[in-house]
């Protein structure tokens, strides 16, 4: 019924009933930051990774789902379908996902819920680091959106956009690219095997 100690937004915050048609999001990063954010995995709590180093901003509400984690069946579904990609493991991250919404939300440091459509598989230094696209549930402008194939391309391009440039620095080489884009579908068995990889965590943790 209450809590004495605050839930940690990775471990004590349901994904919900619904998963994967439906999603608990925690919000990290909204388009306004300037600023990256990012959970603090002993805390719980929202440090700053980084100041964003350049004019790339956030295209949207940026965060990860709760009680999952990027490990080897993430790695393993992306090796499937991009041969000749070195892949070696998965991000050791919770799986993020963005949430497309006409709705200013001003600070991050919240949960909400989300409607999967798709994502990319991003490969960052040789590990799977998927990005769920998702909408918000109930938003009356993007609810319609049922698969990425469905965004106007100029979204879609700004997303890829921001992961293909927000760590890149003029000085080093670009280490990150998105080998292939997925729809609806695929996002669910993503999300499924984060859910695996988590509770593999777990168990050996016990």
């Amino acid at each position: 019924m209450f809590r004495i100690n605050k839930a940690h937004p990775w471990h004590g915050v349901p994904i919900g009933k619904k998963v994967p048609e439906e999603v608990t999001v925690f919000i990290e990063i909204v388009p306004r930051d300037t600023v990256k954010y990012e959970i603090d995995k002993e805390t719980g709590y929202l440090i700053i990774d980084r100041p964003q180093q350049y004019s790339n901003v956030v295209p949207a509400n940026y965060g990860f789902i709760p009680q999952t984690y990027c490990a080897e069946k993430i790695a393993q579904l992306a090796r499937d379908k991009s041969p000749g990609i070195e892949i070696t493991d998965g991000d050791g991250d919770p799986l993020d996902i963005l949430v497309l919404s006409e709705h200013h939300i001003p600070r991050g440091d919240i949960i909400l819920k989300a409607v999967p459509i798709g994502g990319f598989c991003l490969i960052d230094d040789n590990e799977a680091d998927d990005k769920i696209i998702a909408v918000l549930k109930g938003d009356k402008v993007y609810e319609h959106y049922e698969d990425i194939t469905q965004l106007p391309e100029a979204i879609v391009n700004r997303l890829q956009h921001y992961f293909l440039t927000y760590k890149s620095l003029p000085s080093e080489k670009n280490i990150i690219n998105i080998a292939f884009i997925y729809g609806r579908e695929e996002a669910y068995k993503v999300i499924k095997a984060a859910m695996t990889d988590y509770a593999t965590l777990l168990a050996k943790l016990k």
